[in-house]
């Protein structure tokens, strides 16, 4: 009898709700449940969890608590039974989701969550890129064709770090540069599941995620390197276990990208040849566990960089996972943004690609550039992308970024009013206000 991905994700739910001896160790240790009003002793929380786990509903603490988590991670390391209580946080919310809204509904949602997330990754990259490098980004027909001996792994860029393609092209460059070889796989064709699973609808995204882990797992090499921390989690938490259940083994092994480049550092401190006299604050996201740590070690091996510490709390995965708790992320993002000017840093300076996004406009009202780690890295190999994403976003009018990207947007025959509606949503992802009037 085959087994489907519905059906196994729902043993594994089941099998880990049992594991759990509701102990509460999770919920002591994790750093949102003040900021999410969580109000109540953590075994009852827990407790909770698991009623929600098992019927789609429970006490309005455990409701509080799973809808606030910001995926930081804290809880896994805090259980002494090898459950993973930020998977069962994700799947209580999903429960809630299917609880709350009939399949229609849901499969709905998640159709209109993918067009729009498709929509606004198309247009916003393509607003900044020519066809050259769209397709050396695997999202042009060719990109990301297989290639004839198996490259060393498949890099897998999700979505949404093509809204900023200067990161991924410089993963890119320096991917070039160390001499290993890639098949870049990523976009809204290769989507990972995860806008269909937070709406309840999980049939389809079993259906998404296999499929893209089918063309993940062509390499053959076995080995996949992520740049997204949603797509990497939805992943290796959600998808490849559920799938070693239906099939009996799992297609690849997945690795964030800064681990990569951690485990590459002796090939490539060669090329760290100019110093960069900068000195800088890594804004910080424990949620993949050794990434922060990885940063660190690959900023200290950059010639001249002083890395500051700003003593500011490190919470989440990426700054777009505090969607429940919108004056908590106002409030870090201030007392980063402000600590970094106490600090007199050169810049403040993000792994991700959506902390990026949330931040990058402060630049204009503040003494320090906003960067990626990536182009401290690329300006002592020599490599330089220009930051388009930036210059337009700081901005801060529509009829200026449709004027400046005119050119693009009619190479690419793209609609002028769905355009406007990307940059508008551009301008909104804006969590804490600019400090000055718009220029």
């Amino acid at each position: 009898m085959t087994v489907t991905f519905e059906t196994a994700l729902a043993a594994r739910v089941e099998a880990m709700a049992d594991a759990c001896t509701r102990c509460g160790k999770c919920v002591e240790v994790c750093p949102v449940t003040g900021p999410g009003g969580v109000n109540a002793e953590p075994v009852a929380v827990i407790s909770g969890i698991i009623d929600i786990l098992r019927t789609g509903d429970g006490p309005e603490a455990s409701r509080k608590w799973a809808n606030a988590c910001v995926l930081t991670g804290e809880c896994i390391k805090a259980c002494d039974y090898g459950v993973n209580p930020r998977f069962m946080l994700g799947m209580a919310r999903v429960a809630m989701a299917r609880h709350k809204d009939e399949p229609p509904q849901r499969r709905r949602q998640g159709v209109d969550g993918f067009r729009k997330v498709a929509r606004e990754v198309t247009h916003i990259s393509q607003m900044q890129l020519d066809d050259e490098l769209l397709t050396r980004l695997g999202q042009k027909p060719g990109g990301n064709a297989e290639p004839e001996t198996p490259p060393d792994f498949v890099f897998y860029t999700g979505c949404n770090v093509l809204k900023t393609p200067q990161i991924a092209l410089l993963a890119l460059d320096i991917m070039d540069t160390l001499g290993v070889t890639y098949q870049v796989l990523g976009g809204p064709s290769h989507c990972c599941g995860v806008v269909q699973m937070r709406t309840g609808d999980i049939a389809t995204s079993g259906r998404f995620a296999e499929n893209t882990m089918d063309k993940l797992a062509r390499s053959k090499s076995g080995q996949v390197v992520s740049w997204c921390p949603s797509c990497h989690v939805q992943f290796t938490e959600t998808t490849l276990p559920t799938v070693e259940k239906t099939r009996g083994s799992k297609p690849f092994e997945m690795t964030p990208f800064m681990l990569f480049l951690r485990g590459n550092l002796d090939r490539l401190r060669p090329f760290l040849r100019k110093p960069v006299p900068m000195r800088v604050a890594l804004h910080r996201h424990p949620g993949l566990k050794g990434v922060v740590e990885a940063a660190e070690d690959i900023l200290h091996a950059v010639p001249g960089v002083e890395l500051v510490d700003l003593k500011q709390p490190a919470v989440g995965m990426m700054s777009n996972y505090f969607r429940a708790l919108p004056a908590y992320r106002r409030e870090l993002q201030k007392n980063e943004l402000d600590a970094a000017e106490r600090a007199g840093v050169d810049a403040l300076v993000a792994v991700y690609h959506a902390d990026h996004r949330e931040l990058c406009a402060h630049e204009r009202d503040y003494p320090f550039r906003i960067m990626n780690l990536l182009e401290i890295v690329g300006a002592s190999m020599g490599l330089h992308r220009d930051d388009h994403f930036k210059r337009l976003k700081m901005l801060q009018d529509v009829d200026a970024i449709a004027a400046d990207c005119q050119d693009l947007v009619a190479q690419h025959g793209l609609d002028l009013e769905t355009t406007r509606q990307a940059i508008q949503a551009m301008l909104d992802e804006q969590p804490l206000p600019l400090r000055g009037p718009s220029l």
